[in-house]
């Protein structure tokens, strides 16, 4: 499997990850009073937060991506919805 079919699948769940912790997690811990789901949630969208990061810097070499391109990628990890952009252009170039 080729690093940026990876990157893709990781975009996707990462900003799957994100927005189930945002629309449900978030508003159950203060709505509810339970941090049960942010806990359980958590944890997940962290390590795929980290694998998206680390995915961006190698394919940022390999795959020389200019300095704005590069910053957008890292950019779309912290806005919600950022990451389908992400992976809709990739799989569009590819």
């Amino acid at each position: 499997m080729r690093l940026i079919t990876v990157f893709r699948v990781v975009a996707f769940m990462e900003g799957l990850s994100y927005i189930l912790l945002l629309g449900i997690a978030v508003p159950i811990k203060y709505l509810k009073d339970d941090p049960s789901f942010v806990k359980m949630l958590g944890m997940p969208h962290g390590l795929l937060f980290m694998g998206y990061i680390a995915l961006a810097l190698v394919l940022r070499v390999e795959n020389q991506w200019i300095k704005n391109n590069f910053l957008a990628v890292l950019a779309a990890s912290v806005i919600p919805f950022g990451t389908f952009v992400v992976e809709y252009k990739l799989n569009k170039n590819n």
